[in-house]
C-alpha cells in the first residue's frame, strides 16, 4: 500500500532527526549544566528509542496480509504506540527522580545564552517535524506516525517552557527556578505518556471510535438512497492504517442478488470517497419485513408497500449500533430513551 510506504519513509527521517536533536540538547546541557535542559535531553532519548520502535512497527504494518494475518499487520502500530508511551512515562519518572535528588544542591548554571539558542533551534525543528508527522499520519490513518508527531510536539512545548524559564533565570538570577521547571516538565511528560498509552490500548482492545462513527453516520444520512431502508449493527475496527467496517444493510425484500449487491457497491463508493481506500467493508444485506418496516421506509415507488410512511428514521449512533432491524415501534422507543437521557443530563448539569 502506497500510504504505508510513505509512513515508513517519513518515520525514517523522523528517527534520524531525533538523533541529531538529542545530540544538540546534550551539547546545550554541557554548556549550561541546567537541570531543565537535562530534562529536555532525557525526553529526547525517548524520542530516539521510540523512533526506532516506530520504524520497525511501520515496517511490520506495511507487510501485506497473509494466511496467518488475514486482516494485515496493522495492530503492530498500536503495540509500538504503547511501548512509546511507556518509555515517555519512564523518562518522566527518571527526570522527577533526578530533579528531586538534586533539588537542595547548589548547581551552577552558566552559558545560558548559548544554551537558549541551541534549545530554541531544536524546539522549532521538533514542532515542524511533528506537524508533518501528524498531518501525514491522520491522512494515512497511521497511529504510530501520528503518535510520533504528537510526541515531537509535546517535546516542543516542554522546550518552550525550558526556554521561558531560562530567560527568567538569565534576567533575575533566581536559579532555583531551573529545578522547579524540571519538576513541572516531568509532570507534563508523565501525563502525555499516559495519554499515548491510553490511545494505543484503545486500539488494541478495539474500542469504538465515536468521532469516526459519528462522521460515518452523518455521511450516510446526508447521502441516503431510497433502497437503503435501514442500517444496523454498525462496527468499525482499526488495524493500524486499515479501517474495517461491517454492518447490516436492509433493502427492499424483492430486490434480486445483483440489485442488492449494486446497492452495496454504491454504499462502498460513498464511504471510500470520504475515508479513502484504507476503508474496507463487509456488508450483510437483509430484506425488509412489511408491514412493520413500511412505516419508516422512505422508498416512494415501492410496489408492495403495506403501510404509509409515518416517520423518516434518522440514523444516529444510538440506533445504528444496535443489532436489530428498525421499525416505527423501535424508532419511537429509541426516541423516548434519548429524551430520558437528555433530561437526566440536563438535571445533572442543573445540580452542578
Amino acid at each position: 500500500m502506497q500510504s504505508a510506504k510513505q509512513n515508513f519513509r517519513v518515520q525514517k527521517w523522523i528517527t534520524l532527526l531525533s538523533v541529531v536533536l538529542f545530540i544538540a540538547k546534550i551539547i546545550a546541557y554541557y554548556l549550561t549544566h541546567s537541570l531543565a535542559i537535562l530534562t529536555d535531553a532525557l525526553e529526547s532519548i525517548v524520542n530516539v528509542i521510540a523512533g526506532f520502535i516506530g520504524l520497525y512497527s511501520l515496517y511490520i504494518a506495511a507487510k501485506p496480509r497473509d494466511e496467518g494475518h488475514p486482516y494485515g499487520h496493522g495492530k503492530a502500530e498500536f503495540v509500538s504506540a504503547a511501548v512509546e508511551g511507556s518509555l515517555i512515562v519512564a523518562a518522566g519518572i527518571l527526570v522527577l527522580y533526578q530533579t528531586v535528588q538534586n533539588f537542595f544542591e547548589d548547581r551552577p548554571v552558566g552559558s545560558l545564552d548559548k544554551g537558549l539558542i541551541l534549545v530554541g533551534i531544536t524546539g522549532i525543528v521538533n514542532y515542524v517535524a511533528g506537524y508533518i508527522c501528524i498531518k501525514i499520519g491522520r491522512r494515512n490513518k497511521s497511529v504510530a506516525l501520528e503518535s510520533s508527531g504528537k510526541h515531537l510536539q509535546i517535546d516542543t512545548y516542554s522546550t518552550l517552557a525550558v526556554i521561558a524559564g531560562l530567560i527568567i533565570i538569565l534576567y533575575t538570577g533566581q536559579y532555583w527556578l531551573d529545578k522547579a521547571i524540571a519538576i513541572t516538565l516531568s509532570g507534563i511528560i508523565l501525563y502525555n505518556g499516559y495519554r499515548i498509552i491510553r490511545t494505543s490500548l484503545a486500539g488494541i482492545m478495539d474500542e469504538a471510535d465515536m468521532k469516526l462513527l459519528t462522521r460515518m453516520v452523518q455521511l450516510l444520512n446526508a447521502n441516503r438512497r431510497e433502497n437503503w431502508v435501514d442500517i444496523h449493527n454498525l462496527r468499525v475496527i482499526k488495524y493500524g492504517s486499515l479501517l474495517h467496517a461491517d454492518f447490516h444493510l436492509t433493502v427492499p425484500w424483492y430486490l434480486n442478488i445483483n440489485e442488492a449487491h449494486d446497492e452495496i457497491d454504491k454504499l462502498r463508493t460513498l464511504i471510500t470517497s470520504e475515508f479513502g481506500d484504507a476503508f474496507e467493508m463487509f456488508v450483510h444485506t437483509d430484506g425488509c419485513i412489511p408491514p412493520a418496516g413500511c412505516a419508516i421506509c422512505i422508498k416512494s415507488d415501492c410496489p408492495v408497500r403495506q403501510h404509509v410512511l409515518e416517520k423518516r428514521l434518522e440514523w444516529t449512533l444510538a440506533n445504528v449500533l444496535l443489532n436489530e432491524k428498525h421499525t416505527l415501534e423501535t424508532a419511537q422507543l429509541n426516541e423516548m430513551k434519548n429524551k430520558k437521557q437528555n433530561t437526566r443530563t440536563g438535571e445533572t448539569r442543573g445540580k452542578e
